[in-house]
């Protein structure tokens, strides 16, 4: 199979891009300049990673949440490193409660069935092991438009912090 930079044999309504140093490519333009942003200031893929993420979070809160959980594979210095933050059961729940409220499998619904979200832990542990910034400074973006607001953001999510 030959490569042709210039050929795109798949039907589609995006443009073909290529980045010599590095890129993001999201649903949501200002996630996506959020993870280039950090690339631009020294951050690595990590970084942008979670730059990117954090920032859907406020951006496309309908599609991406910080009440989810997160799952990563990271290759670096010739390793295969994986995450699973899958949001445990809350610290006061275990089978034994269960038992006692009369259950005898794990209920599909209401406050037994939920768990902790493990997407905040995830982006906190991959900026500590892999990161080359803070997880403040990556995080920057997604702060300034959860205060701030972003255009369509009310629309989309409803009131922001600051809103009356």
């Amino acid at each position: 199979m030959t490569f042709d930079a210039l050929i795109n044999r798949y039907p589609s309504q995006r443009n073909v891009v290529y980045g010599g140093r590095g890129m993001v490519a999201t649903s949501q333009p200002l996630a996506a300049q959020a993870g280039l942003e950090i690339l631009r200031r020294g951050g690595n893929a990590i970084d942008a990673a979670i730059a990117t993420a954090t920032c859907l979070t406020v951006t496309e809160c309908g599609s991406n949440g910080i009440g989810g959980d997160a799952f990563a594979l990271v290759w670096t210095e010739g390793k295969l490193h994986g995450l699973n933050a899958s949001g445990p059961a809350p610290r006061r729940l275990s089978a034994e409660v269960l038992w006692e409220k009369g259950l005898r499998r794990m209920p599909k619904y209401g406050f037994e069935a939920v768990t902790v979200p493990g997407a905040p832990s995830a982006w906190a542990e991959l900026s500590r092991k892999y990161g080359r910034l803070s997880l403040k400074d990556v995080m920057e973006s997604a702060i300034r438009y959860a205060r701030e607001g972003q255009p369509g953001l009310r629309e989309q999510c409803g009131p922001v912090a600051g809103d009356v």
